[in-house]
Protein backbone atom coordinates (compact mmCIF):
# COMPACT_ATOMS: atom_id res chain seq x y z
CA UNK A 1 0.00 0.00 0.00
CA UNK A 2 2.90 2.22 0.71
CA UNK A 3 4.10 1.86 -2.65
CA UNK A 4 1.09 2.36 -4.37
CA UNK A 5 0.62 5.51 -2.31
CA UNK A 6 4.55 7.06 -3.36
CA UNK A 7 3.21 6.54 -6.81
CA UNK A 8 0.15 8.39 -6.41
CA UNK A 9 2.20 11.70 -5.34
CA UNK A 10 4.81 11.06 -7.62
CA UNK A 11 2.32 10.77 -10.75
CA UNK A 12 0.17 13.87 -9.48
CA UNK A 13 3.27 15.60 -8.39
CA UNK A 14 4.38 15.02 -12.20
CA UNK A 15 1.06 15.70 -13.84
CA UNK A 16 0.67 18.86 -12.78
CA UNK A 17 4.63 20.31 -12.19
CA UNK A 18 5.16 19.27 -15.89
CA UNK A 19 2.76 22.00 -17.14
CA UNK A 20 1.98 24.03 -14.51
CA UNK A 21 4.97 27.08 -14.21
CA UNK A 22 6.49 25.90 -10.42
CA UNK A 23 9.42 22.98 -12.03
CA UNK A 24 8.38 19.64 -12.12
CA UNK A 25 12.08 18.36 -11.53
CA UNK A 26 12.59 20.62 -8.31
CA UNK A 27 9.23 19.22 -6.77
CA UNK A 28 10.48 15.47 -7.56
CA UNK A 29 13.69 16.54 -5.51
CA UNK A 30 11.40 18.07 -2.71
CA UNK A 31 8.64 14.61 -3.28
CA UNK A 32 12.04 11.95 -2.74
CA UNK A 33 13.33 14.05 -0.05
CA UNK A 34 9.89 13.98 1.89
CA UNK A 35 8.94 10.47 1.18
CA UNK A 36 11.88 9.46 2.10
CA UNK A 37 13.08 7.16 -1.17
CA UNK A 38 16.20 8.29 -2.79
CA UNK A 39 15.41 6.11 -5.48
CA UNK A 40 12.23 7.82 -6.63
CA UNK A 41 11.89 8.97 -9.84
CA UNK A 42 15.87 9.19 -10.88
CA UNK A 43 17.42 5.71 -10.38
CA UNK A 44 14.21 3.71 -11.27
CA UNK A 45 13.92 3.84 -14.71
CA UNK A 46 10.63 2.27 -15.26
CA UNK A 47 8.93 5.01 -12.97
CA UNK A 48 10.48 7.60 -14.58
CA UNK A 49 9.49 6.11 -18.21
CA UNK A 50 5.76 6.00 -17.04
CA UNK A 51 5.30 9.37 -15.62
CA UNK A 52 7.15 11.21 -18.71
CA UNK A 53 4.66 8.77 -21.64
CA UNK A 54 1.63 9.65 -19.10
CA UNK A 55 2.51 13.70 -19.14
CA UNK A 56 3.43 13.04 -22.90
CA UNK A 57 0.08 11.75 -23.66
CA UNK A 58 -1.53 14.16 -21.25
CA UNK A 59 0.27 17.18 -24.10
CA UNK A 60 -1.51 14.64 -27.20
CA UNK A 61 -4.65 14.47 -26.04
CA UNK A 62 -5.20 18.60 -25.02
CA UNK A 63 -3.50 19.01 -28.61
CA UNK A 64 -4.52 16.47 -30.90
CA UNK A 65 -6.05 18.26 -33.46
CA UNK A 66 -2.92 20.82 -33.50
CA UNK A 67 -0.48 17.66 -33.64
CA UNK A 68 -2.75 16.41 -36.31
CA UNK A 69 -2.92 19.23 -38.47
CA UNK A 70 0.71 19.55 -38.37
CA UNK A 71 2.04 16.43 -39.04
CA UNK A 72 -0.45 16.39 -41.64
CA UNK A 73 0.43 19.51 -43.44
CA UNK A 74 4.31 18.63 -43.20
CA UNK A 75 3.36 15.15 -44.66
CA UNK A 76 1.14 15.96 -47.23
CA UNK A 77 -0.05 19.90 -47.37
CA UNK A 78 1.31 22.95 -49.08
CA UNK A 79 0.83 24.72 -46.62
CA UNK A 80 4.29 26.80 -45.77
CA UNK A 81 3.36 27.94 -42.58
CA UNK A 82 2.31 24.83 -40.72
CA UNK A 83 5.80 23.76 -42.37
CA UNK A 84 7.61 25.89 -40.90
CA UNK A 85 5.89 25.93 -37.24
CA UNK A 86 7.00 22.72 -37.42
CA UNK A 87 10.46 23.51 -38.53
CA UNK A 88 10.40 25.58 -35.84
CA UNK A 89 9.81 23.14 -32.76
CA UNK A 90 11.91 20.84 -34.04
CA UNK A 91 14.91 24.13 -33.61
CA UNK A 92 13.96 24.44 -30.29
CA UNK A 93 15.06 20.60 -29.43
CA UNK A 94 18.58 21.67 -30.18
CA UNK A 95 19.96 23.78 -27.56
CA UNK A 96 18.56 21.26 -24.49
CA UNK A 97 19.04 18.20 -26.72
CA UNK A 98 22.48 18.73 -27.05
CA UNK A 99 23.22 19.96 -23.02
CA UNK A 100 21.89 16.26 -22.97
CA UNK A 101 23.96 14.05 -25.20
CA UNK A 102 27.12 16.14 -23.71
CA UNK A 103 26.84 16.83 -20.04
CA UNK A 104 24.47 14.21 -19.11
CA UNK A 105 26.78 13.02 -15.98
CA UNK A 106 27.38 16.32 -15.22
CA UNK A 107 23.42 17.40 -15.00
CA UNK A 108 22.53 14.09 -13.64
CA UNK A 109 24.66 15.45 -10.23
CA UNK A 110 22.57 17.97 -9.66
CA UNK A 111 19.78 15.97 -9.49
CA UNK A 112 20.99 14.52 -5.98
CA UNK A 113 18.84 16.07 -3.01
CA UNK A 114 20.20 19.75 -3.41
CA UNK A 115 17.16 21.31 -2.22
CA UNK A 116 19.47 24.67 -1.62
CA UNK A 117 19.90 24.50 -5.49
CA UNK A 118 16.43 23.87 -6.57
CA UNK A 119 15.32 26.92 -3.57
CA UNK A 120 18.00 29.17 -5.44
CA UNK A 121 16.33 28.06 -9.07
CA UNK A 122 13.22 28.64 -7.87
CA UNK A 123 13.28 32.32 -6.91
CA UNK A 124 15.21 32.78 -10.54
CA UNK A 125 11.69 30.90 -12.09
CA UNK A 126 9.14 33.46 -9.87
CA UNK A 127 11.46 36.29 -11.85
CA UNK A 128 10.80 34.47 -14.87
CA UNK A 129 6.70 34.85 -14.04
CA UNK A 130 6.73 38.29 -12.43
CA UNK A 131 8.65 40.11 -15.21
CA UNK A 132 6.30 37.81 -18.34
CA UNK A 133 2.86 38.71 -16.36
CA UNK A 134 3.41 42.40 -16.59
CA UNK A 135 3.98 42.59 -20.11
CA UNK A 136 0.84 43.44 -21.96
CA UNK A 137 1.21 43.94 -25.43
CA UNK A 138 1.92 40.42 -27.25
CA UNK A 139 0.61 40.59 -30.71
CA UNK A 140 3.24 38.19 -32.61
CA UNK A 141 3.73 34.86 -33.78
CA UNK A 142 6.67 32.85 -33.50
CA UNK A 143 9.69 33.20 -35.73
CA UNK A 144 12.38 31.43 -36.60
CA UNK A 145 14.70 33.86 -33.85
CA UNK A 146 12.05 33.44 -31.66
CA UNK A 147 11.99 29.21 -31.80
CA UNK A 148 16.18 29.74 -30.78
CA UNK A 149 15.12 32.05 -27.95
CA UNK A 150 12.81 29.83 -26.60
CA UNK A 151 14.56 26.66 -26.64
CA UNK A 152 17.69 28.19 -24.81
CA UNK A 153 15.11 29.06 -22.45
CA UNK A 154 14.02 25.31 -22.44
CA UNK A 155 17.79 24.32 -22.33
CA UNK A 156 18.14 26.42 -18.92
CA UNK A 157 15.22 24.75 -17.22
CA UNK A 158 17.37 21.40 -17.27
CA UNK A 159 18.23 22.95 -13.83
CA UNK A 160 16.30 21.58 -11.18
CA UNK A 161 14.18 24.38 -10.04
CA UNK A 162 13.89 26.32 -13.12
CA UNK A 163 10.56 25.64 -15.09
CA UNK A 164 10.39 24.67 -18.56
CA UNK A 165 6.78 25.96 -19.38
CA UNK A 166 7.76 28.89 -16.68
CA UNK A 167 10.55 29.68 -18.68
CA UNK A 168 9.72 29.01 -22.08
CA UNK A 169 6.24 30.70 -21.87
CA UNK A 170 8.39 33.63 -20.09
CA UNK A 171 10.20 33.84 -22.95
CA UNK A 172 7.99 33.84 -25.69
CA UNK A 173 5.38 36.97 -23.63
CA UNK A 174 8.71 38.75 -23.39
CA UNK A 175 9.83 38.37 -27.14
CA UNK A 176 6.21 39.77 -27.60
CA UNK A 177 4.36 36.48 -28.26
CA UNK A 178 0.91 35.85 -28.52
CA UNK A 179 -0.17 34.67 -24.95
CA UNK A 180 -2.44 31.95 -26.65
CA UNK A 181 0.18 31.08 -29.19
CA UNK A 182 2.78 30.91 -26.14
CA UNK A 183 1.17 28.36 -24.33
CA UNK A 184 0.59 26.51 -27.16
CA UNK A 185 4.17 26.46 -28.67
CA UNK A 186 5.55 25.80 -25.17
CA UNK A 187 3.37 22.45 -24.64
CA UNK A 188 4.04 21.36 -27.91
CA UNK A 189 7.82 21.63 -28.23
CA UNK A 190 8.22 19.56 -25.12
CA UNK A 191 6.27 16.96 -26.59
CA UNK A 192 9.48 15.59 -28.78
CA UNK A 193 11.89 15.94 -25.34
CA UNK A 194 9.46 13.86 -23.27
CA UNK A 195 9.16 10.81 -25.59
CA UNK A 196 12.48 11.28 -26.63
CA UNK A 197 13.04 11.06 -23.02
CA UNK A 198 11.32 8.14 -22.33
CA UNK A 199 12.80 5.86 -25.43
CA UNK A 200 16.05 6.84 -24.28
CA UNK A 201 15.29 6.12 -20.66
CA UNK A 202 13.34 3.10 -21.80
CA UNK A 203 16.39 1.61 -23.95
CA UNK A 204 18.65 1.62 -20.84
CA UNK A 205 16.45 -0.27 -18.89
CA UNK A 206 16.20 -2.85 -21.35
CA UNK A 207 20.14 -2.85 -22.14
CA UNK A 208 20.98 -2.66 -18.53
CA UNK A 209 18.76 -5.23 -16.92
CA UNK A 210 16.94 -3.05 -14.34
CA UNK A 211 15.10 -4.70 -12.26
CA UNK A 212 11.71 -3.41 -11.58
CA UNK A 213 11.67 -1.44 -8.51
CA UNK A 214 7.68 -1.28 -8.41
CA UNK A 215 5.09 -3.54 -9.07
CA UNK A 216 2.80 -3.26 -12.45
CA UNK A 217 0.11 -1.85 -9.75
CA UNK A 218 2.23 0.91 -8.47
CA UNK A 219 3.71 2.11 -12.16
CA UNK A 220 -0.08 2.08 -13.17
CA UNK A 221 -1.08 4.29 -10.41
CA UNK A 222 1.82 6.28 -11.71
CA UNK A 223 0.64 6.82 -14.96
CA UNK A 224 -3.12 7.28 -14.29
CA UNK A 225 -2.17 9.75 -11.76
CA UNK A 226 0.26 11.80 -14.34
CA UNK A 227 -2.40 11.26 -17.39
CA UNK A 228 -5.42 12.90 -15.93
CA UNK A 229 -3.82 15.63 -13.65
CA UNK A 230 -1.30 16.36 -16.29
CA UNK A 231 -4.52 17.64 -19.03
CA UNK A 232 -6.18 19.34 -15.74
CA UNK A 233 -3.00 21.16 -15.54
CA UNK A 234 -2.62 21.45 -18.92
CA UNK A 235 -5.56 23.18 -19.86
CA UNK A 236 -5.49 25.20 -16.58
CA UNK A 237 -2.01 26.81 -18.04
CA UNK A 238 -3.52 27.74 -21.15
CA UNK A 239 -6.58 29.64 -19.42
CA UNK A 240 -3.77 31.65 -17.02
CA UNK A 241 -1.43 32.15 -19.51
CA UNK A 242 -4.22 34.20 -21.31
CA UNK A 243 -5.75 35.59 -18.62
CA UNK A 244 -1.92 36.69 -17.61
CA UNK A 245 -2.32 35.84 -14.19
CA UNK A 246 1.11 33.96 -13.71
CA UNK A 247 2.28 36.05 -10.48
CA UNK A 248 0.50 33.89 -8.42
CA UNK A 249 2.49 31.16 -9.38
CA UNK A 250 5.47 33.28 -9.15
CA UNK A 251 4.51 34.05 -5.16
CA UNK A 252 4.03 30.42 -4.61
CA UNK A 253 7.67 29.59 -6.31
CA UNK A 254 9.43 32.90 -4.38
CA UNK A 255 7.54 31.50 -0.95
CA UNK A 256 8.84 27.52 -1.85
CA UNK A 257 12.22 28.87 -2.83
CA UNK A 258 12.89 30.88 0.31
CA UNK A 259 11.70 27.84 2.65
CA UNK A 260 13.92 25.12 0.73
CA UNK A 261 17.12 27.94 1.38
CA UNK A 262 15.99 28.64 4.72
CA UNK A 263 15.68 24.54 6.20
CA UNK A 264 19.10 23.97 4.78
CA UNK A 265 20.44 26.66 5.93
CA UNK A 266 18.91 26.35 9.63
CA UNK A 267 17.78 22.85 10.19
Amino acid sequence: MEEIIQSLILGIVQGLTEFLPVSSSGHLEISKYLLGDESLAEESLAMTVALHVATALSTVVVFRREIVELFREFTWGKNNESKNYFLKIIITMIPAGLIGFFFEDTMAVLFDGKLLLVGAMLLITASFLFVADMIKTNNRKVSFKDSVIIGLAQAVALLPGISRSGSTICAALILNIKREEAARFSFLIVLPLILGKGFLDSVEMIRGDYALQESLGALTVGFIAAFITGIIACKWMIALVKSANLKWFGFYCLLLGFGLISYHLFF
